[in-house]
């Protein structure tokens, strides 16, 4: 059943007026609306705001409802049902897990979250107590002054979020569902690889085609990413054969690489490109066999882990950057400088001169 947004009571009188005007019953009035409900109608406001403020928002609040769910709160709880200090404890944790940085991740995310929260308040969504002014206070007391970037704490067991689906055994495809659960897990499988091997964003990896890969036979791909500017992706021999069991396993010619394979997908259009997989299921797949594996991982997390992984092995910091498509080479300069200590030290001892050396040249 899909949820509604009420309609507001008719003011009965001048004492209903009032109520309204000062937030009185306001939460009777709009009663039933779910989160999932208001995040629908939120994301559909926002058509006039740019493909990339969308994409960060719609990243914001799956972290805030993801949040919330650690706290009971799901996407069929009740808008009125949110904690007062929701947005206050979220940045808390985006602080924690992102630093300070002006600008940086955090910032995004809770731009995002207050949006909702202002959508929330402009349709008497919030809880009873809870104003927009009051939040954004309470969250400019948590970031307070912004401080050095954090760069970010992978887990290294990472790659057990991979090695996990791997592990899992595929279904038999005797019936319509087990078909369906067969071709989610092969598909799920490729999602993590390419996620590992290329270090792509998940909007990318969900943009991706079958012509992008050559059905799995391509060693690297021309991609348009962030900004819209295009770049070269590389895929390692297991990525491109778990891709190539993926799409012998669909038996179709559709053109995206990643499709949903749910009943109420309904008919194929042009290509089946109304079956593309959308980024949203990117996000659930990573935090699915992340939970399997018992490692707390995003997909974004797959991307900095690619990233560590080459300076830890001597790649210099402009390769990763044009492997990770960052627009200024300051961007992964900041993020990432800290792993490239070796080449820094490799750099120190072979160009510094002791006094005595230079004593000795002078005239």
């Amino acid at each position: 059943m899909t949820a509604t947004f009420p309609t507001p009571r008719t003011p009965n009188g001048p004492a209903d007026a009032v109520a309204r005007a000062s937030g009185a019953g306001s939460e009777e009035a709009y009663r039933g609306v779910s989160l999932g409900a208001a995040r629908r109608r939120f994301e559909s406001s926002m058509v006039a705001r740019s493909p990339d403020t969308l994409r960060s928002y719609a990243q914001a609040l799956d972290h805030f409802l993801e949040f919330l769910e650690g706290q009971g709160i799901t996407e069929t709880s009740e808008t009125t049902a949110i904690p007062p200090e929701a947005a206050e404890r979220f940045a808390a944790w985006a602080v924690r897990r992102y630093g300070r940085r002006p600008r940086g991740t955090q910032v995004t995310y809770l731009a995002g979250v207050r949006a909702f929260y202002r959508f929330l308040d402009r349709h008497a969504l919030l809880p009873v107590g809870v104003t927009v002014e009051r939040t954004r206070l309470a969250v400019r007391e948590v970031i307070g002054r912004p401080g050095p970037y954090r760069a970010p704490r992978i887990d290294p067991r990472l790659p057990e979020v991979v090695l996990v689906a791997d592990a899992m055994p595929l279904p038999e495809a005797n019936g319509a569902a087990s078909h369906r659960a067969r071709l989610e897990l092969l598909r799920d499988r490729a999602i993590l690889r390419v996620l590992y091997a290329t270090g792509m964003r998940r909007t990318e990896v969900a943009s991706l085609t079958r012509a992008d890969v050559a059905d799995g036979f391509a060693q690297e791909a021309i991609i348009t990413g962030k900004g819209q500017r295009e770049r070269t992706v590389f895929f390692d021999d297991a990525t491109l054969a778990v891709i190539r069991a993926y799409l012998d396993a669909r038996a179709d010619r559709f053109e995206p690489l990643f499709l949903r394979h749910d009943t109420a997908r309904g008919s194929p259009g042009a290509g089946g490109r109304n079956y593309a997989m959308g980024e949203k299921t990117v996000w659930n797949v990573v935090r699915k066999y992340g939970a399997l594996a018992g490692v707390e991982a995003s997909p974004h997390d797959f991307r900095h882990d690619k990233a560590t992984t080459l300076l830890n092995q001597g790649a210099h910091l402009s390769e990763v950057q044009d492997i990770l498509g960052h627009a200024s080479p300051e961007t992964t300069k900041t993020i990432y400088a800290h792993y490239d200590r070796s080449r820094l030290r490799e750099a120190f001892d072979r160009f510094s001169v002791p006094p005595e050396d230079r004593a000795a040249r002078s005239p």
